[in-house]
């Protein structure tokens, strides 16, 4: 194939899928695009967090934020809580906020933090974020414009309804052409490349570009392409999960955070939507038997969540493998979602991966199959940067730990810590995590989350003598942004109520 690109096909919906189509067309609308997808094939679902990334790409396909909202059921986030993972003991709790600390040398910053404020937590010290989340404030106030807020924030979704919402406005808005079909085979071109799919009741559908969105059964990056694998299983021990979806009160209150709360072979995430909450236990295999888990879950719902009926609570089974592609882009195939890797649900990387997949793409789009290697190339570069980074900074979550049962201290045996990791964990003890030790565009991690880790988990914070002005007056102005937006901002519940009684207005308006 030596051509023009002009002909994309996408195989598998979900989120994945249905993103890609929405922004490809959004983005690039003279290009055809296609997905294919087999009928009945029911999403993962797991990933129901999304970064603040997520605003940005709903607006730039066209998806009003309050359409989102309904929709999708979703509520606001605003970070990552983090329950029992330094030592277990009351009151172990730290959080990594989507707003960043006040601008300046981060030493400086701590030490105004130890001087004027000591007994407070970092991130309470450093963003007024952390007081939002603790009371359940929503980021932004109804009247402020789609996307805006005074908190930076993302969400927290039903992937089934989200992928559902995607699928609706790609064909029915962008004129995205769906095939509802099973992909049976692969027509290969003479230079290796796939030049068209086989599919069950349908003729051959051709294509210049495909994309992999088919989950873990990478259908054409691993069983067509045979894709090579890079197990990180030794770094991420995690590769289980039990999944639970606990209805909740009208009235209930809707954490503004995802809660991840540690267990003695894992952890557990929760995330609350206005009519429910997604609750999972994630665990390694060797070290948690899936009873045990199932146990851990349960117990951890009877005690979280005020009248579930436990006895009608079906947990469902996923399985993993840790890992990622050692090509993402091979040929004229790109593995976009799942069928390009997964490390675990911690910090909720894996919507983010397929959007910054598909910005990749879209701003370095091929003109012809000539140019396609090269783009290939710099693409494998940078995911393979990428997934590295998230295996580290995942990995910070265990090796902080002071846990002592046998998973959480294998979690931070020297050999299962990644080199690049051990030694900025060398050099942070004599300074603070900065954009030198991240220093590339749009880094996955910046330097900021690195600190809100590291000092919540208790790392030991190296200052300058004493503070500078500047730096106490910029904690001082947190401190008084936290009152004003205290008394400005809705509660989460108070929000969507208002929001769901307004709903059939906004809908004629609409129309």
């Amino acid at each position: 194939m030596t051509g023009t690109i002009q002909r994309v096909v996408i195989v598998g919906g979900g989120t994945a899928g249905w993103l890609a189509a929405a922004l490809l067309v959004a983005r690039r609308p003279d290009l055809s695009v296609t997905l294919v997808e087999a009928p009945d094939i029911p999403a993962i679902g797991v990933g129901e967090g999304t970064w603040p990334t997520m605003r940005e790409t709903l607006a730039s396909i066209g998806i009003a934020e309050s359409e989102f909202l309904r929709e999708c059921d979703a509520s606001f986030k605003q970070g990552s809580r983090f329950d029992g993972w330094v030592d277990g003991t009351p009151g172990d709790s730290y959080l990594h906020p989507f707003s960043a600390p006040p601008q300046g040398d981060m030493r400086d910053m701590l030490a105004a933090w130890q001087s004027a404020c000591p007994d407070a937590a970092f991130a309470a010290a450093m963003t007024p974020q952390a007081a939002a989340c603790a009371r359940d404030l929503a980021p932004r106030q109804r009247a402020m414009p789609d996307y805006a807020g005074a908190l930076n924030y993302g969400y927290h979704l039903d992937a089934g309804k989200f992928a559902a919402l995607l699928a609706r406005h790609a064909t029915g808005r962008l004129g995205v052409t769906h095939i509802a079909a099973e992909v049976t085979g692969v027509i290969a071109a003479e230079d290796g490349d796939i030049a068209a799919l086989e599919l069950r009741g349908q003729p051959a559908l051709a294509g210049d570009l495909f994309l992999d969105c088919s989950g873990q059964a990478a259908i054409l990056i691993g069983g067509h392409l045979g894709g090579d694998w890079i197990d990180r299983s030794d770094v991420s021990f995690n590769d289980r999960a039990l999944a639970l979806q606990v209805p909740t009160q009208p009235d209930a209150p809707i954490a503004a955070q995802t809660v991840g709360t540690a267990h003695t072979a894992g952890w557990l995430w929760d995330i609350a939507l206005p009519t429910r909450r997604g609750i999972g236990c994630v665990y390694a295999a060797r070290f948690m038997d899936d009873d045990a888990a199932r146990q851990v879950l349960l117990d951890y719902v009877h005690a979280h969540v005020p009248g579930a009926d436990i006895d009608r609570l079906q947990p469902r089974q996923l399985t993993f493998r840790t890992g990622h592609r050692a090509r993402f882009w091979d040929r004229n195939c790109l593995a976009v979602g799942l069928s390009a890797g997964f490390i675990e649900p911690l910090e909720a990387s894996a919507i983010v991966l397929i959007e910054l997949s598909l910005n990749a793409l879209i701003e370095n789009f091929p003109a012809s199959r000539a140019a396609m290697t090269i783009h290939a190339d710099r693409f494998n570069e940078l995911f393979r940067y990428r997934w590295d980074r998230i295996v580290e900074f995942l990995k910070l979550h265990y090796a902080l730990s002071r846990r002592t049962e046998p998973y959480w201290l294998t979690q931070r045996a020297p050999e299962t810590i990644p080199p690049r990791l051990a030694q900025q964990l060398e050099l942070w003890r004599d300074q603070p995590p900065s954009s030198w030790d991240f220093p590339r565009v749009d880094e996955i991690f910046s330097a900021a989350s690195q600190q809100y880790v590291l000092y919540g988990m208790g790392w030991p914070a190296r200052t300058n003598a004493a503070p500078s002005p500047a730096a106490t007056a910029r904690l001082a102005e947190v401190r008084e942004r936290t009152r004003a937006l205290a008394a400005a901002l809705p509660a989460n519940r108070t929000y969507f109520t208002a929001a769901a009684k307004a709903a059939p207005d906004e809908r004629l308006v609409r129309t």
